[in-house]
């Protein structure tokens, strides 16, 4: 499969797609500028700032509005404006939120990273629906996409430099028994953002290999949709039945006379019919 172009390059890191029919279709984050950017019905695309040098994810929330993570902090955000904003939940400006999602019960799991990429520095943290926030994990390195299958028994879940999507099985409300779901070989590109079908397969945007990869619910590799682009950060599936995959891309480290669609949102019909996404209930 090959991915075609839908809007021009608009973002420098691109990063985080997520489709809602509750926020009128597809936002995605500008990640390193702090912003918010949604795809509007004329095909205009609007960009909100959200107070932070980094805008690392962007979800739903159940009673309208939506959560974000920056920096440092969780914010929740309604019409009128931010509601409310966490405390910083480390001290230092040395690591960053990069990615995540939310899980079955509501709750925000984000993970980070170190500015310097430094090994093992990076946690992967949990935003209550009671505005609690927790450190779930740590040891991580480049925190990356997670999701959950439509039966919420398990998470699938990228740290970067491991090279591999990894697996939780969820139950009680909590992650356990992690374990190697799939190793991208080598060449192909390191895991970044995924996203989870309706058959339990899981969507890889490969970051350096200009491809997603769709691994079937065995690990299996099923299809590669390819892209003229070499940074590839994000999937997720969207438009009104869920078939069409939309795609992320970054400019991040390119030249500025090179790969001039890079930084653009691309699409592909995949036959396959995704996941809605999981809101914040807070």
């Amino acid at each position: 499969m090959r991915a075609q172009q839908l809007t021009e390059p608009v973002a420098n890191h691109g990063e985080g797609a997520v489709w809602s029919a509750e926020w009128g279709g597809l936002k995605w984050v500008d990640m390193l500028a702090g912003d918010i950017l949604s795809l509007e019905n004329d095909g205009s695309i609007g960009r909100l700032h959200v107070g932070s040098p980094i805008a690392a994810m962007v979800r739903p929330r159940r009673q309208g509005g939506f959560v974000v993570a920056t920096e440092r902090e969780f914010a929740l955000w309604g019409q009128d404006g931010r509601e409310w904003v966490s405390p910083e939940l480390w001290p230092t400006a040395d690591r960053r939120f990069n990615e995540g999602g939310c899980d079955p019960a509501g709750r925000l799991l984000c993970g980070s990273m170190s500015y310097e990429r430094e090994a093992g520095a990076g946690a992967v943290w949990r935003l209550g629906t009671d505005r609690s926030t927790q450190e779930l994990f740590g040891g991580v390195t480049i925190s990356n996409g997670l999701g959950f299958t439509g039966d919420g028994s398990r998470m699938f879940y990228n740290d970067t430099r491991t090279r591999r999507v990894d697996v939780f099985d969820y139950a009680d409300g909590e992650l356990q028994n992690r374990r190697p779901f799939v190793a991208v070989e080598e060449g192909a590109g390191n895991p970044d953002g995924l996203c989870v079908d309706a058959e339990g397969g899981v969507w890889v945007a490969l970051y350096g290999g200009s491809a997603v990869h769709h691994y079937d619910a065995r690990g299996l590799l099923a299809d590669a949709v390819e892209l003229p682009v070499t940074n590839v950060t994000s999937c997720t599936f969207g438009g009104e039945d869920l078939t069409t995959l939309f795609i992320t891309t970054s400019r991040e480290n390119l030249p500025p006379d090179s790969q001039p669609t890079a930084g653009a949102i691309f699409t592909v019909d995949t036959g396959v019919r995704g996941l809605p996404v999981l809101p914040f209930a807070g």
